[in-house]
């Protein structure tokens, strides 16, 4: 024994007690400073930060140090960061999911006592716009006068107009709604119109359900019970919703708000037991550049759904047809609480079939835009459809009432087959802005 190193002989008789030997490179922690720190500056502390949905701030070691296990837990079962679509990485631009390394690296560090490390080793802090995903806005639209949500009661969608006051078209590289009130806002739909102007024709028709006499007399029917359901403030511009993210888009791409425009907010307030006042804004940063693609963003939906009491899957279609081809560059799935899974099919012209997005484990809380890595080639006559699942049992712990039929509604307690769609026309000429900034 006389010819191995004390480590050796560590390891031998470690071995004869039972035990295996440690590797070195494996008996290392990882520290926080130098580890931990970067993969939360990366993929949480945009939530995880004051002001912010994050229920605590994850900016330093003292603030992190406590919830080590419950991160741990987090990732270890994907809970966190939140990523609900089943696809390729790669696939979707904003895809939040660590990478193997990194949950690794987070479960060994709590799982090691989550040391701090050297405080030399920490890496600067990012950056952030007080209350602002996109950075500093160029401008800020704000609500005139705060709106009173009551302690209680049901509050009907409220519309409530900005005026831009630009003098010229403007086009926007990123734009975020913001909640004044996150408690009590569930959703803001920022839309665009101009004085005078006819709203350009979609791209595409609704082909599921499709719309016929019959059909047009439904919607009439549902009309009446909910005035909102069809209502048309416009084109929508931005889109904020529990766990959503800003838009911010591709160099080369914008979107356009005319001169004169009006922006009009759809809110929709929920009741939390203490009266509370809203101001609600919107940001915009205006292309550094004149764009080669103008962004178009819309919605196709079926309001027609019939989820029938204590149904625990029931699946509701929508879907429309492509007039022209356009590149759609993302989707946004959206039902209320009792929504479970969405499924995106592109059927082209030739029959072939194609999922564009699976979300399997939809979640009310974190709502997404799927932002395409590389928009998708649409031909004009491919169709786009779309099957929702929803759970309408007791056995849904978010249900408000299993025990009723379930039909479309605004409020959180009825139910939605909603997408929006962001897309570009190919057919529009890549004609540049006459201005890309100012006011």
């Amino acid at each position: 024994m006389s010819m191995h190193s004390s480590a050796a002989r560590r390891a031998i008789l470690l071995t004869l007690s039972g035990i295996a030997a440690i590797p070195a490179s494996a008996a290392t922690t990882p520290t926080f400073s130098k580890d931990v720190a970067p993969v939360l500056f990366k993929n949480c502390s945009g939530c995880h930060r004051p002001g912010e949905i994050g229920p605590m701030p994850l900016l330093n070691y003292s603030q992190a140090r406590p919830w080590a296990k419950s991160i741990r837990a987090a990732v270890a079962t994907g809970t966190m960061p939140p990523w609900h679509a089943k696809a390729e990485r790669g696939t979707f631009s904003n895809d939040r999911r660590l990478t193997t390394q990194e949950r690794e690296t987070i479960i060994a560090w709590a799982d090691g006592g989550a040391p701090q490390g050297d405080p030399k080793d920490m890496p600067p802090a990012p950056a952030f716009v007080d209350g602002w995903e996109i950075g500093k806005p160029d401008v800020v639209l704000a609500m005139e006068k705060p709106f009173t949500v009551p302690a209680s009661g049901t509050i009907e969608y409220q519309y409530i107009q900005i005026p831009t006051n630009f003098t010229e078209d403007k086009w926007i590289q990123a734009v975020e709604a913001r909640p004044g009130a996150r408690t009590v806002v569930h959703h803001v739909l920022v839309f665009a119109s101009e004085p005078g102007s006819a709203r350009a024709k979609k791209p595409f028709t609704a082909v599921i359900p499709e719309i016929t006499p019959e059909i047009r007399k439904k919607f009439a029917e549902q009309e009446k019970k909910n005035p909102t359901t069809h209502r048309d403030p416009g084109s929508l511009v931005a889109t904020y919703a529990p766990g959503s993210n800003a838009q911010v888009f591709e160099p080369g791409s914008a979107m356009r708000i005319k001169a004169g425009a009006v922006l009009t907010l759809q809110l929709h307030y929920t009741a939390n037991g203490k009266a509370t006042d809203d101001t609600s804004t919107v940001g915009l940063i205006f292309a550094k550049q004149p764009p080669v693609n103008e962004i178009k963003s819309d919605a196709f939906l079926n309001p027609l759904l019939t989820l029938p009491a204590g149904a625990q899957d029931t699946a509701v279609d929508a879907g429309i047809r492509f007039d022209e081809d356009v590149h759609v560059t993302a989707i946004f799935p959206h039902t209320h609480v009792r929504g479970k899974s969405w499924e995106y099919r592109m059927i082209y012209p030739d029959g072939r079939k194609e999922v564009v997005l699976a979300v399997p484990r939809y979640d009310f809380n974190w709502q997404t835009y799927y932002t395409f890595a590389t928009p998708l080639a649409v031909p004009k006559g491919a169709r786009l459809e779309s099957t929702a699942h929803y759970d309408n049992a007791a056995s849904n712990p978010a249900n408000p009432d299993p025990k009723v039929e379930v039909h479309w509604g605004d409020q959180t307690w009825q139910e939605m087959q909603y997408t929006g769609i962001t897309y570009t026309v190919d057919r529009v000429a890549k004609t540049p802005a006459q201005s890309v900034g100012g006011r």
